[in-house]
C-alpha cells in the first residue's frame, strides 16, 4: 500500500521538480540551483518540498548556515530514477524526429578508431550506394561508455561497442570476433616467429597500451607476472608508431593492424587470449528505421570482409 501511495503521488510530479533535485544535488546549494535554472530560491525550495511530500521522505539535508546542502540516500536513489526518465524522454523525442524525417533523415553512428580505420570506409561506400538520401553522421569517441550513453539518450541511433555491454536499454548484434595479436617491429628478433610467444614470456617486455585499463590488459595482468607498461595513449597511431620504432610491443586486436604497413609484424596469439567481441548496438525501446536495419546488416558484411584480410 505504501508503494502504491508513492506511485500515485509521483504521478503529479513534473520534470522541473526532478531538475531542481538534480541541480541542488550537483551544486550543493539552493541559491546556485535557482540561479542555474532561472528560478527564485523559494521556488526551488517549494519544488524540493513537493518531491519530499510525494515520496514521504527527506531528500535533501539542510544543515543551515554556510554549510553546503546534500542529497540524502533517498534523494540519490530518486535522482537515479529521474535520470532514466529523462533519458527515455530524450529517446522518445529522437524517435519522433526520425519518424518525421523518414528515409531522407540522418543516421547517427558512434565509432572508435579501429572501426573508423578498417571497417567504416567500405561500409559507408556500400551504404551510400543503397541509401543515397540518408546522411550518415559519425561520432568518434575513445570512451565506449560515452558512446553507449549517447545511444541511451537518443543522441546516437547506433554505435559500435565491445561485448559484454554494461547494464542499460541496449540490444546488439555481434558482427566480429577479433583475435588479439602481438605487434613487434619488423626488424625485431621476434618478428621471425610465426606466432606470439607464450604469455609468460611477455613478462619484462616493454609494452605500450591504451590509457584506459581494459581488455586485454586486465586479462594479461592476471596471468603475466611483472607486466611492464612503459607508455599509454588513446591514439592507435601513436602506439603503432612506437612499436614500429622498436620502442615497445603492443597487444592489440587484429582490427588495429594495417596489413599493408611493412614497419611492424602482427604475431597471432591464437586462443591463448579470448578474442574481442565487436557488436553494433541500438536502444531497445527506440524505433529502428529501415535505413538503420540496412546499416546493421552491411556492418556485419563489412566486418566479415575485413577479418578475412591477413594480419601480416
Amino acid at each position: 500500500m505504501q508503494l502504491l501511495s508513492i506511485m500515485m503521488n509521483l504521478s503529479n510530479v513534473e520534470l522541473r521538480h526532478f531538475a531542481a533535485l538534480e541541480a541542488v544535488g550537483r551544486t550543493h546549494s539552493f541559491v546556485a540551483a535557482a540561479r542555474e535554472l532561472g528560478y527564485t530560491q523559494s521556488a526551488i525550495s517549494q519544488q524540493i518540498a513537493r518531491l519530499e511530500q510525494a515520496v514521504g521522505q527527506r531528500l535533501v539535508e539542510r544543515p543551515g548556515g554556510p554549510r553546503p546542502v546534500a542529497l540524502t540516500d533517498a534523494g540519490r536513489l530518486l535522482l537515479r530514477h529521474a535520470d532514466a526518465i529523462v533519458a527515455q524522454l530524450d529517446a522518445a523525442q529522437a524517435d519522433m524526429n526520425a519518424l518525421a524525417e523518414g528515409a531522407a533523415g540522418p543516421l547517427r553512428v558512434g565509432i572508435f578508431q579501429s572501426v573508423g580505420a578498417r571497417i567504416l570506409p567500405a561500409l559507408l561506400r556500400r551504404f551510400r550506394e543503397e541509401w543515397p538520401r540518408v546522411e550518415v553522421r559519425v561520432r568518434e569517441e575513445t570512451d565506449a561508455a560515452e558512446l553507449l550513453r549517447l545511444v541511451e539518450h537518443g543522441e546516437l541511433d547506433l554505435t559500435f561497442a565491445d561485448l559484454p555491454l554494461p547494464d542499460g536499454p541496449f540490444e546488439w548484434e555481434e558482427i566480429l570476433r577479433d583475435p588479439y595479436v602481438l605487434l613487434v617491429a619488423a626488424d625485431d628478433p621476434l618478428a621471425a616467429r610465426e606466432s606470439a610467444p607464450p604469455l609468460r614470456e611477455l613478462a619484462g617486455l616493454p609494452l605500450v597500451t591504451w590509457r584506459q585499463l581494459g581488455e586485454p590488459e586486465t586479462y594479461l595482468r592476471g596471468r603475466v607476472p611483472d607486466l611492464d607498461v612503459v607508455f599509454r595513449s588513446d591514439d592507435n597511431g601513436t602506439l603503432i608508431g612506437l612499436v614500429a620504432e622498436g620502442l615497445g610491443y603492443a597487444v592489440v586486436p587484429q582490427l588495429v593492424v594495417n596489413p599493408r604497413n611493412p614497419a611492424y609484424v602482427a604475431l597471432p596469439f591464437g586462443n591463448r587470449i579470448p578474442p574481442r567481441q565487436l557488436a553494433i548496438v541500438w536502444h531497445r525501446d527506440r524505433f529502428r528505421s529501415a535505413a538503420a536495419e540496412a546499416f546493421i546488416e552491411l556492418s556485419s558484411d563489412s566486418a566479415a570482409s575485413t577479418s578475412r584480410q591477413p594480419a601480416r
